[in-house]
């Protein structure tokens, strides 16, 4: 069996950067789940598709052209040969992400396409539901959270880091939105997985939570 590591947390909880790290370390691949549904989202946008329209996002998560390319040491997201590995990251591109991953069909299209990530020598996995739905059966699940104060703080740095403009009022009250919406979905809402590790990194550092999750995952032989 593969090895995998599925790390779940709300929006800007650290999960990717945690996931980045861990993988390096290891050596294994890394699925950033989160990534998809971003590009599903500005697809769609860039299409002239509209977020309630099913059968159509459905036909775009199938055949959507998107690689995921190592280049330095990160990985660029490409879309139709255009790197959007920034544009992505965007607040206005999480939200379509968040608006188009409570649809079931949409998930379901995408499920395959998850799991195909799981490859030797190992996988870290990390999103909305990998340790819940698509890893079930990952040995090591991590819950990765933090409050919605230290997240604003966080993402208002990375904003501010890449040139875009946010206030930090409208950050706590989106993050608040969005686990709001996130965690009430009737579609895999988001949720520790029954025997997942729950971290809380409001007070510790990148580095901590990595040596945590290395830690674990010695303990449990996976490395």
């Amino acid at each position: 069996m593969i090895p995998i590591i599925a790390i779940d947390g709300p929006v800007s909880s650290g999960k990717g950067t945690v996931a980045r790290r861990v993988a390096s370390a290891l050596g294994w691949h890394l699925l950033d789940s989160g990534a998809l549904y971003r590009v599903l989202g500005l697809h769609a946008q860039h299409q002239g598709v509209a977020l309630d329209n099913k059968l159509a996002l459905v036909d775009l998560a199938e055949n959507l052209p998107v690689r995921f390319v190592e280049r330095g040491g990160d990985t660029r997201v490409v879309l139709e040969e255009t790197d959007v590995s920034e544009e992505i990251r965007q607040e206005s591109v999480g939200e379509l992400a968040s608006q188009v991953a409570v649809l079931q069909p949409v998930r379901d299209a995408l499920f395959a396409r998850q799991r195909a990530f799981a490859q030797a020598p190992g996988l870290v996995a990390d999103g909305r539901d990998m340790g819940t739905v698509v890893f079930r059966d990952a040995p090591l699940k991590i819950y990765l959270t933090a409050s919605a104060e230290e997240r604003a703080r966080r993402r208002f740095n990375q904003l501010k880091e890449k040139g875009f403009d946010a206030t930090l009022a409208a950050l706590v009250e989106d993050i608040r939105t969005r686990d709001e919406r996130d965690m009430k979905r009737s579609v895999a809402p988001l949720k520790p997985a029954e025997d997942a590790l729950e971290l809380d990194s409001t007070d510790l550092t990148v580095d901590q939570v990595v040596a945590r999750i290395l830690d674990e995952a010695a303990t449990r032989s996976l490395i």
